[in-house]
């Protein structure tokens, strides 16, 4: 099983431009919490899920506008990258690092 827990500097290229954020994640077994920071705000992890080396997770955003994302990526060593879906928006690539 990888070591998913700690904070994680992240960059989502979205159509807004490229969004940085720190994703927390703190695992128990096969779910983690945790909270997802940046320039638009602070929100906490939903529905948080281990699988080995790759996470799933949703998160509510209000800027720009009120929405669900729902976000998965794999964990590699101090490296994760994944995609992150906006609804009807699509989706974008995610990566970053460990902190």
């Amino acid at each position: 099983m990888a070591n998913v827990d700690g904070n994680w500097d992240t960059v989502t290229h979205s159509p807004m431009g490229d969004q940085k954020a720190t994703l927390t994640v703190n695992s128990a077994g096969d779910s983690f919490t945790g909270t997802y920071a940046g320039a638009m705000g602070s929100t906490e992890i939903k529905d948080g899920k281990v699988d080995g080396d790759k996470l799933s997770w949703s998160l509510d955003i209000t800027v720009p506008m009120p929405m669900t994302l729902t976000c998965e990526a794999t964990v590699n060593g101090d490296a994760i990258n994944g995609t992150v879906t906006a609804g009807a928006f699509g989706s974008f690539p995610m990566e970053g690092t460990r902190a």
